[in-house]
């Protein structure tokens, strides 16, 4: 309740200041568990998305979001936890499976999950390798994923700044994508690899964004 009543509020107000062009949001499917597997441009990516969706969508987010001092400490965990934020641990691969296993979680119970295949935000516009995270997810829950491309939200807020500026903004949704079948035949690790570059290409077709070569440096969830 809390949740949609914050949503259809923020949806407003964030449509009348933005004005948002937003293109395939009926590609997503109403009900069951899907990923939305998105580029990342922006710390406020994970608040444009689920304001476009018309259904909950949750995300990883760090766990100092969630337990910081003071009244700005309150306020951020409030405000992720109304979102539908999982607050995940970072730094070491227990991390990172536990960070996957919540993600896990949120598909068996039939909701959204969002995810950022590159990591980070990408800080010079290039769209860099997947990480394979994204793709266990999708073999082990056999959930849809959706492709997302997001665009000029890194000028709502550019790295380093840290009041929003207005700015145009589009959300481009992609065909689901079905990894449910037709992958038994690799070994665990090339499957994960190769479902992840499928997804990275799709991105990448839905994007228009130079490609670069490795993964993204800048480590941890933003």
């Amino acid at each position: 309740m809390l949740y949609g009543t914050t949503r259809l509020v923020a949806s407003a107000v964030g449509r009348a200041l933005y004005r948002p062009l937003i293109e395939g949001v009926e590609r997503i499917p109403r009900t069951g568990p899907v990923i939305l597997a998105s580029n990342h441009r922006s710390f406020v990516d994970s608040v444009v998305i689920p304001l476009a969706v018309p259904r909950r969508v949750r995300f990883l987010a760090k766990a100092e979001y969630f337990d910081g001092p003071g009244v700005k400490g309150r306020l951020s965990k409030a405000a992720f936890s109304v979102l539908g934020a999982v607050p995940v641990k970072r730094g070491t691969g227990r991390d990172a499976m536990g960070a996957l296993e919540a993600g896990l979680d949120v598909l068996g119970e039939g909701d959204a999950f969002g995810i950022y295949p590159e990591g980070s935000r990408s800080r010079d516009g290039r769209l860099y390798r997947g990480r394979t995270g994204v793709a266990f997810l999708a073999l082990a829950s056999k959930a849809p994923v959706v492709p997302v491309a997001l665009f000029g939200t890194e000028r709502i807020q550019p790295i380093g700044k840290r009041m929003p500026r207005l700015s145009p903004i589009r959300v481009r949704f992609g065909a689901p994508l079905d990894f449910s079948t037709g992958y038994e035949h690799f070994q665990p690790g090339k499957a994960r690899r190769v479902v992840t570059d499928e997804i990275m290409d799709a991105i990448a077709a839905l994007s228009g964004q130079e490609r670069a070569d490795g993964y993204n440096g800048h480590g941890g969830a933003s």
